[in-house]
């Protein structure tokens, strides 16, 4: 006589509708795991794509200076007579000065090296 757990341990063959349930449920499994995987693919394509297609980090200024290996850049700035430079900033390929001017006000100045014209001139008045 064989122990009931020994029996347990054997499957019973299902009933037909459930059989039926259980195959489309593992049809349903397999098809939604293939568009997903397929979904998937399409997503690492398109950041694949954007990557390679991407623009450099960091790409070169528009107006950057174009100077010949072992020469420096010269020119001539032209302040106005008497204009005495209190100080200067360099950004990229404009030079911003502060100059006093002979009347005693001070006034900013935008220089393009590039283009080697004054591109701005800028009053500071006291209200």
């Amino acid at each position: 006589m064989a122990s009931p757990i020994a029996e347990e341990d054997q499957e019973k063959p299902l009933d037909p509708e459930v059989e039926k349930v259980r195959r489309k449920l593992v049809r349903f499994v397999g098809i939604n795991l293939g568009l997903l995987f397929l979904a998937l693919m399409v997503v690492i394509g398109a950041l694949v794509y954007k990557a390679r297609n991407a623009p450099p980090a960091n790409p070169p200024l528009a107006g950057d200076i174009q100077a010949p290996a072992g020469e420096p850049v010269s020119g001539d700035i032209v302040l106005p007579v008497g204009a005495k430079v209190v100080s200067q900033s360099l950004s990229g390929n404009r030079v911003s000065i502060d100059a006093e001017l002979t009347d005693g006000s001070r006034t900013i100045f935008i220089y393009d090296i590039t283009e080697r014209r004054m591109i701005g001139r800028f009053a500071i008045r006291n209200r």
